[in-house]
């Protein structure tokens, strides 16, 4: 069965960097498209990086200060968080969106 295990969240200072990483496991990596999906506390879940082979999109709210990169030797996908921002505070989840599939998440805080 698909297996999406999440890495690296933790409590950083406004405007510092993060970066998450997903271990897929259970279905072909590279046939499927991936994502890095987020909810904040009383707001719904919303996607915020998509990458399929090669091209990548993102959410407003995070355009210009996330990246998403994808490795398919490892089965992994990454989310390099820069410049993070209070707003940003959520549980951060890694996401199949072909397979509706979402991982068990990883909470990354932004406080000072």
């Amino acid at each position: 069965q698909v297996q999406l295990v999440e890495s690296g969240g933790g409590l950083v200072q406004p405007g510092g960097s993060l970066r998450l990483s997903c271990a897929a496991s259970g279905f072909s990596f590279r046939s499927y498209n991936m994502g890095w999906g987020r909810q904040a506390p009383g707001k719904q879940r919303e996607l915020v990086a998509h990458i399929t082979s090669g091209a990548t999109r993102y959410a407003d709210s995070v355009k210009d200060r996330f990246t998403i990169s994808r490795d398919n030797a490892k089965n992994t996908v990454y989310l390099q968080m820069d410049n993070l921002k209070p707003e940003d505070t959520a549980v951060y989840y890694c996401v199949v969106p072909g397979l509706n599939s979402w991982g068990q998440g990883t909470q990354v805080v932004v406080s000072s």
